[in-house]
């Protein structure tokens, strides 16, 4: 499906052929590039940036490079190719066709979902708005502004399924997704981890490698929506989604191969050693982990759930590549959760499928979590160390369900909540850990140079090569 680029909203949903849709989505689009403006990178708006942007959304390539000013980015409106015929492929309408309209008796639990989602896109580029004036090298410098207006893309496309199938009530909404502000102690993004700082490149990798990942899985299973411009435009959004987690687990890569570098060279395994030759030490990375991944943990909802329950049969929201499984309107099956037992140990309950979808969901992104961490310990032995890093328990660093609020150290043991403060610093970054962190934090734009902490990229950027002046800062 080629993208109209004529209209000053690039599209393919045929937005010419709608003046009313058109005439609300102009009247946002200006209250966008003002949020843009002042809650977008800090002092890169006349930067020329080596940007994709994409061109078309069928399977032969949707994207195209060059070099752009991001507050002339063509955002728009990108839905994927319809697929013919389509069928509900869960719950209760099992096998009907899928909905073109909203039917509306879902109107109020489809309109949640789709401004939840939303209200993520645009936090994150506010969370990470600073990290411009400490970019490590212009191939990281460039990255960032890559998820940073793909993200603005994320938020166009909910706010034109509000704008174009919830009439008042969705232009109210789309208004509300740029009131919020990530840690505004007034009017906060909606999920807790959007409203997390992200101050030094670390946790931005750590960021993009669990937080987006949990984008994914979130995206995966909209996609598998009965309701079909959402599911198009999720399928669509997935696309550029991937990006997003190369950009963490390269990053992190990176991360590693540095501080093994200096270990070989003679600074040994002692912290404070590789700390002093200016490389990130693997007991830190650990704890920085600790931290973002229990974090992202909780964005999946609690374990047992009405709403999930409720989102699955009436076709809604699925769970993630829906035709792996066999039983597809999961009214038999059981899934078997570990609860406290309120006496500092678990026990299992076997929990009706349908109730157990976020848990189903999230034990799929633990899985994929996986991936990387066995990459980066295969670096690591490789090297001849024995140090090796580990996703904690899921019962770590609970916020949401059954575990909030549980003392229990990262392999999931229990702890009284005195040893937990106590031993606090041991499993998450410490003021200490944060502060030499920050200092590592320091600007590189020289083409080619890469700051002392990380490793330098192995390739670059649509056959380019990593040295190339991917930001033109003049």
């Amino acid at each position: 499906m080629a993208i109209d680029y004529w209209s000053a909203i690039p599209n393919n949903v045929g937005l010419a052929d709608n003046p009313a849709l058109q005439r609300a989505l102009a009247h946002w689009q200006p209250r966008f590039l003002e949020w843009w403006r002042e809650m977008g990178p800090v002092g890169a708006q006349h930067y020329e940036v080596y940007l994709r942007t994409a061109v078309a959304v069928d399977q032969q390539g949707w994207a195209q490079y060059g070099m752009v000013r991001m507050p002339e980015y063509r955002w728009g409106i990108f839905l994927a190719e319809p697929v013919p015929d389509r069928r509900i492929g869960f719950g209760d309408a099992y096998g009907e066709p899928v909905w073109q309209q909203v039917p509306g008796e879902l109107r109020a639990s489809l309109r949640r979902l789709i401004v939840t989602q939303g209200d993520t896109e645009p936090a994150s580029v506010e969370q990470q708005r600073r990290l411009g004036l400490t970019a490590p090298s212009l191939y990281d410098l460039r990255n960032l502004f890559q998820v940073n207006v793909e993200e603005g893309r994320h938020l166009w496309a909910m706010v034109y399924l509000l704008h174009a199938y919830f009439g008042r009530d969705g232009r109210e909404e789309a208004e509300e997704l740029l009131a919020r502000h990530s840690g505004d102690p007034d009017k906060p993004r909606i999920l807790g981890t959007f409203n997390e700082p992200i101050g030094d490149w670390l946790s931005f990798f750590l960021f993009t490698y669990f937080t987006d990942r949990d984008g994914r899985y979130q995206l995966k299973s909209l996609a598998e929506s009965g309701f079909d411009p959402l599911s198009r435009t999720c399928r669509f959004m997935l696309t550029e989604e991937a990006y997003h987690m190369f950009v963490g687990r390269t990053g992190i890569t990176r991360v590693v191969k540095r501080a093994l570098e200096v270990m070989r060279a003679g600074g040994g395994e002692e912290p404070d050693r590789i700390r002093a030759a200016g490389a990130i030490d693997l007991p830190t990375l650990q704890r920085y982990i600790n931290f973002w991944f229990s974090s992202s943990l909780d964005l999946f909802g609690a374990e047992i759930s009405s709403n999930a329950a409720s989102y699955f049969a009436t076709g809604l929201k699925g769970r993630p590549d829906e035709g792996q499984y066999d039983d597809h309107r999961a009214l038999d099956d059981r899934l078997t959760i570990d609860l406290p037992d309120g006496k500092g140990g678990s026990v299992g309950e076997k929990v009706p499928l349908r109730n157990a979808i976020n848990e189903v969901t999230r034990r799929a992104y633990i899985d994929d979590c996986q991936i990387g961490i066995r990459a980066w310990n295969r670096l690591i032995a490789a090297a001849g160390y024995d140090f090796r890093l580990f996703l904690p328990s899921p019962r770590f660093r609970r916020a949401v369900g059954v575990w909030a609020g549980v003392a229990v150290d990262p392999q999931g043991r229990p702890v009284s909540p005195g040893e937990w403060a106590a031993r606090r610093d041991e499993w998450l970054p410490s003021a200490g850990d944060r502060a030499f962190v920050d200092g590592l934090m320091q600007r590189v734009v020289e083409p080619g140079k890469v700051a002392g902490w990380l490793a330098p990229p192995e390739i670059g950027i649509g056959n380019l090569p990593a040295s190339y002046e991917y930001v033109r800062l003049n």
